[in-house]
């Protein structure tokens, strides 16, 4: 069974950025516990950092989830900049842009893209603990700007696509790692899953060039083999809405696809 370690940053005493009242550590709890449901729904194991507003220093988050063991680690926050509304959009940070915790960086930014939010892109950040103590691919989620007014609304407003966004990203980096299946998982757990299918083809060669180029476009696309065929599907998402803005996206883009459900 696949299993990751879900991180909600700051806690405690220790609020993260403010803005207005709002507190940087709430909507990090509120978000992490929210995406961890639905990977529980749907059949992976969920380890958390913290449950509830306590405080631990990044090197013991590290060590919680050294501890526990597990696939990927993700840390969740919000960002802030100098200026109020100067900034707007999420990045996701990694220690380095390679292999696995690359790839699913790339997937959470382009999910959280076709919810609304400015993709910001993946940066390195060599400096923080929780991405290079970690004995496990990490990652560092930084879901809008906290003092920003329009990535607040969307956060908001949008919370439920949001969480599904972020989850999708992680289930559909898990499946292309053969880790996870979201037939089975869906079917398991009574939920339907949407995926925007972009290509099936009996010669694998064929599929994988359309694999290639829809993740050079930063497309979470993975290939999966069934009944004789090798599917090129992009994302995974519980919400039918979510599927067809990706749909849309895609089809602005040139691609031919239809919508799976399971």
């Amino acid at each position: 069974m696949a299993k990751v370690i879900l991180d909600a940053g700051h806690g405690g005493n220790e609020p993260g950025a403010v803005y207005e009242g709002r507190q940087e550590k709430d909507d990090n709890l509120r978000l992490t516990l929210a995406v961890g449901e639905i990977l529980e729904n749907q059949g992976v194991e969920v380890a958390y950092t913290r449950t509830e507003d306590v405080y631990d220093t990044p090197l013991q988050k590290a060590q919680i989830a050294n501890a526990e063991g597990g696939d990927f680690f993700i840390s969740f926050h919000r960002n802030s900049s100098p200026e109020a509304n100067q900034y707007s959009g999420v990045e996701t940070l990694v220690y380095d842009a390679s292999g696995e915790k690359a790839a699913l960086a790339e997937a959470i930014n382009a999910e959280l893209a076709e919810v609304g939010f400015r993709d910001l892109g993946v940066n390195e950040r060599t400096d923080l603990v929780v991405l290079k103590r970690t004995q496990m691919p990490a990652v560092l989620v930084e879901a809008g700007f906290l003092n920003t007014d329009a990535d607040n609304q969307l956060f908001d407003t949008q919370f439920a696509a949001v969480a599904e966004a972020i989850a999708g990203g992680i289930l559909s980096t898990l499946e292309e790692m053969g880790l996870y299946s979201f037939g089975a998982n869906g079917a398991a757990s009574g939920r339907t899953l949407y995926r925007v299918q972009t290509g099936a083809f009996s010669n694998r060669a064929y599929a994988e060039d359309l694999l290639f180029r829809l993740q050079q476009q930063n497309y979470p696309a993975f290939l999966l083999y069934s009944n004789g065929l090798y599917k090129v599907q992009v994302g995974v998402f519980a919400q039918l809405d979510n599927a067809i803005r990706m749909e849309a996206a895609l089809r602005r883009a040139g691609y031919s696809t239809f919508i799976t459900a399971e």
